[in-house]
């Protein structure tokens, strides 16, 4: 189970990194950001994140299967995927495997952080 109010990036894109960090840290919000769901796995934010914002589509494994990985390992972190190529099935896939909100890039800022918010009230 997550244990805090981290929100974490996993993005290959580093100005969408960039451009997410900076509007969750213009609210106050502590976050961290990564390159690689791998990069994101060696990290020691696994337990203080509160929330997750994956990229469905990634070089190595994308975000859906870093979800699903965390998972099968009882990592219950509510998260959010965010993409430039989404479809209707990537979606139902999403949210089926207990996506939060699955939002287009460029995702609209008030919409990104009213996610993140509801995300971070289950954890």
């Amino acid at each position: 189970m997550s244990g805090g109010r981290l929100v974490s990036i996993v993005d290959d894109d580093e100005s969408v990194r960039q451009a997410i960090h900076g509007l969750l840290r213009s609210v106050a919000l502590p976050v961290v950001a990564f390159a690689s769901a791998e990069d994101f796995l060696r990290s020691d934010h696994l337990e203080s994140t509160g929330c997750l914002i994956l990229d469905l589509r990634m070089p190595g494994m994308d975000g859906l299967e870093l979800y699903k990985r965390l998972a099968r390992e009882g990592r219950r972190i509510p998260i959010i995927i965010l993409t430039a190529h989404g479809d209707d099935a990537a979606r139902a896939s999403a949210l089926e495997a207990g996506a939060v909100a699955f939002l287009r890039k460029p995702a609209d800022p008030e919409a990104l952080l009213a996610a993140v918010e509801s995300s971070l009230g289950r954890r």
